[in-house]
């Protein structure tokens, strides 16, 4: 199953980001270098070796499906900033140049699409497949992407045998017991040490600040002096913190659906906000499916769908589609229709086709195909990456008590994702590497505004979260579209916001208010 890179995607196991020279900028803020001079120093070295070396671009490797006119490289970074010059670690980077004149060119565009996990070595492709969403920009800016510490080509890390981590069926992730329970806690345990085993030496340096100092290298490596990045999801995580610890660094920065940065949130409590928010958005879709009942036949109320999706369920449970699919299949698939707009129509597909009596067509999209060796490796190593992230990022709650009670009262509720998510993150609460303390995200001084964007009804990085990075980032500007729900509004036609993200970008303007937009167009059947 592809791997959904939103902070919090439980598809992927349920089914299972002193300088000189040319590129002189500012040290990181002082209180964030208090208590950290080490690591402080450590960044500042590296990014300086950066500056030095450059990246020795080359036509991508032909194993990583980039073709031609992008080209790739690496960035040398240590895999702990305390010790610069002990074990270092190489980033995959890759660009396609400005498609405007070398006067158009304001420097590099640096993306991340989220995760923890997710690989932004396709964002060049968005010049080459004519995107018309990003034709403005490319003329101005090289399109700049990377692989984070951990992630695909860059020292990627592992957790479990990828051929076993995607066999199916799996346990329904709704316990019904006691036992049921017991089982999965011994599952996640067990996670748990195979990523110790597998990555124990990656695992204490696998944070959200280690994937900002990575940034700042690749920053210098590029030679700018400032960095302009756009991030979503998660992303938007590695935007807040980079904002707090390299205010100075900053040029333009874009957040869309934003990850909330209060330190009370990440992690344990940012999932919770998450099964409230996808039953929200689950709903959504089963009402837009009930209004084009004339095309799917699963009803022409929200209840009834759900009466479908429920003996679905019950049927998957009792036994497996194709002896493959359960209902933790089930979820890894659907939830992509509360994730994407985009996924609406090809859910309610494939749910109409099985409603009808064609089987095949669930077993071919819920199902892990075991013969694709290079996603299910990429689909275990996101999964990994996701994990060690939120895990190392912040301590967790140890007691099972507290896990089994939040969420055995969240599911009353909102059942669609909450023991799904729970088993995917319990894994922390066992973890074999020293949890950090996340950093205070604020307006460092020089910080220039953030263009923050986000949907209403946003399943994955709830609402409140883009609300809370604004009140944190002074001077900050929020577009709200409203009554939306999808996740990465900047990727969606909606010119209200397409021409904002445009102007702020090719000018810096942010506007003299925050902005709310009418939703995109709903998906057609």
């Amino acid at each position: 199953m592809r791997r959904v890179t939103a902070f919090g995607s439980a598809g992927a196991l349920v089914t299972a980001t002193l300088i000189a020279g040319a590129v002189a900028a500012p040290v990181a803020s002082a209180d964030i270098r208090h208590g950290q001079d080490s690591q402080t120093r450590g960044a500042e070295i590296a990014a300086a070796r950066a500056a030095e070396a450059g990246i020795d671009w080359k036509d991508c490797p032909a194993d990583w499906a980039i073709a031609k006119p992008v080209q790739c490289g690496w960035v040398t970074v240590p895999l702990d900033y305390a010790k610069p010059n002990g074990k270092k670690i190489k980033l995959a980077v890759d660009r396609i140049g400005n498609t405007g004149t070398k006067a158009e060119r304001q420097g590099a565009l640096v993306y991340n699409p989220g995760g923890p996990g997710g690989s932004g070595l396709r964002f060049p492709l968005r010049v080459t497949t004519k995107n018309p969403l990003w034709v403005n920009t490319s003329k101005a800016y090289d399109f700049v992407g990377f692989d984070p510490r951990g992630v695909g080509h860059s020292a990627p890390i592992s957790c479990a045998d990828p051929q076993e981590f995607v066999k199916a069926p799996k346990m329904d992730p709704v316990p019904d017991s006691e036992a049921d329970k017991r089982v999965q806690r011994k599952l996640a345990g067990e996670y748990a040490d195979g990523c110790g085993e597998r990555s124990g030496e990656m695992l204490p340096q696998m944070t959200t600040p280690n994937t900002v100092r990575d940034l700042d290298v690749i920053r210098a490596a590029l030679g700018e002096k400032k960095l302009n990045f756009l991030g979503v999801s998660y992303g938007t995580y590695i935007a807040a913190v980079y904002g707090t610890m390299y205010p100075t660094h900053v040029r333009r920065m874009i957040a869309d659906s934003v990850v909330n940065p209060s330190r009370e949130k990440i992690w344990y409590e940012a999932n919770l906000d998450q099964d409230v928010a996808f039953e929200t958005r689950w709903k959504d879709w089963q009402d837009w499916v009930a209004k084009n009942d004339a095309s799917f036949h699963l009803g022409d109320t929200r209840a009834k769908v759900q009466d479908q999706w429920l003996k679905l369920r019950a049927t998957a449970k009792k036994n497996p589609i194709g002896g493959v699919v359960g209902p933790a299949e089930l979820i890894g698939f659907f939830q992509s229709a509360p994730y994407y707009d985009s996924s609406w129509v090809p859910v309610a597909t494939v749910f109409s086709k099985y409603v009808a009596g064609d089987t095949q067509a669930l077993v071919d999209a819920a199902a892990p195909d075991l013969s694709d060796t290079a996603g299910n490796i990429a689909s275990e190593n996101g999964n990994a990456v996701y994990t060690a992230v939120e895990c190392t990022d912040a301590k967790w709650p140890t007691s099972w008590k507290k896990w089994d009670r939040d969420n055995s009262k969240l599911h009353k509720n909102y059942p669609f994702m909450t023991w799904a998510n729970a088993w995917l993150n319990l894994p922390c609460a066992t973890w074999p590497a020293k949890q950090q303390t996340p950093p205070t995200v604020k307006t460092g001084k020089g910080l220039p505004p953030v263009l923050i964007v986000q949907s209403t009804r946003d399943a994955a990085t709830p609402y409140d979260g883009a609300v809370e990075l604004h009140k944190r980032f002074k001077g900050s500007r929020l577009i709200t579209e409203k009554d939306a729900g999808s996740h990465g509004v900047t990727g969606l036609t909606n010119p209200c916001i397409n021409e904002r993200v445009d102007t702020y970008l090719l000018t810096g303007k942010v506007g003299a208010a925050d902005v709310t937009c009418a939703p995109h167009a709903t998906p057609k059947p």
